[in-house]
């Protein structure tokens, strides 16, 4: 089990949650704080004394303040954290519930495991705590469930064209004349309805406003 632990989190009760759920596990050498600047210098410190954390619990995003931050949020903490000490052990606790950013988070930062902020989540962050402290990843269930069935839809280039036009502010209604523009054929209304019909329904959403943001999330757009 680890036995040194910081934690960055700009909400108070929220750390102390964490905190207790540590001490729970018999981790008594915790610290936490509310900026990610004041995390990184914690572990250049901690590092510098021959007494590095063995594991960073960060939330996502931090609300800003008028204290000005050069690393705004947790994966530019991580991203820092990493360069100086690369086999840190990372754990999210964040409120964010999307399947594509959570993966992003897995695939491009390298994290060790992943906690939501919702129900049972005390009992959930002993389990991750406890899975990468022998050497595991930790990826939620329902999240792992969840990337799995957005992933099996595969996007053409009419639907990407589409969604563009959207995330570009133009009007549903008004699809047809831009993809007319762009020589990009079918380019009836009725087409640009079921082409979203479709991809709202393979993916779980009702607006296309979910479709654009998990879309850009994806890097698809």
């Amino acid at each position: 089990m680890f036995k040194k632990v910081l934690i960055a989190e700009d909400h108070e009760i929220a750390n102390i949650s964490v905190k207790k759920t540590l001490e729970e596990l018999g981790i008594s050498d915790t610290r936490y704080v509310y900026y990610c600047d004041h995390a990184f210098t914690w572990l250049q410190n901690a590092l510098k004394n021959g007494e590095p954390y063995d594991l960073l619990i960060t939330d996502i995003y931090f609300e800003e303040d008028d204290f000005e931050q050069r690393l705004p949020d947790g994966p530019a903490l991580i991203e820092a954290a990493r360069a100086i000490q690369p086999d840190l052990k990372v754990l999210i606790f964040s409120a964010e519930n999307r399947p594509a950013v959570i993966d992003r988070l897995f695939k491009t930062l390298g994290i060790d495991g992943y906690v939501r902020k919702a129900r049972r989540d005390a009992e959930i962050l002993k389990q991750a705590i406890d899975a990468i402290s022998k050497g595991l990843t930790y990826f939620p269930r329902d999240v792992k469930r969840n990337v799995k069935s957005s992933n099996t839809y595969e996007f053409s280039a009419f639907d990407i064209a589409i969604i563009k036009l959207l995330a570009q502010g133009v009007l549903q209604k008004d699809i047809p004349y831009y993809l007319k523009q762009q020589n990009i054929k079918p380019s009836g209304l009725s087409s640009v309805e079921k082409r979203l019909n479709l991809m709202r329904g393979a993916l779980g959403f009702s607006k296309n406003e979910q479709l654009i943001a998990y879309c850009k999330d994806i890097d698809i757009i």
